[in-house]
């Protein structure tokens, strides 16, 4: 499984849920970081919503360009802690198996 982070410089909310994400053990996953202002249609698409966090998951098609999918999760709390986060994680993995 695969989280996508999309995030700016600078931006603490961002930079926050980053490490909550990184503090997390008991759940695997790989964290992809993207920053919204290297690209033109993340940077429109986001500009005014990061951090914006995507479940990505292969669909199980033969071709590879079209096998993932990118799922948008619901903005954590601020104030979530790292235990709370890997609840909500928990919650949409197991969503995602059924």
């Amino acid at each position: 499984m695969r989280l996508i982070l999309y995030s700016k410089p600078g931006c603490h909310l961002c930079e926050g849920l980053q490490e909550k994400l990184e503090k997390i053990q008991n759940l695997a996953f790989e964290l992809e970081i993207r920053d919204i202002t290297t690209r033109d249609d993340w940077f429109l698409a986001y500009q005014y919503e990061v951090p914006v966090l995507y479940l990505s998951n292969h669909a199980g098609t033969k071709d590879p360009k079209e096998d993932l999918i990118e799922k948008p999760l619901p903005r954590p709390s601020p104030r979530a802690s790292v235990q709370q986060l890997e609840q909500m994680l928990r919650k949409y993995l197991s969503n995602e198996k059924k």
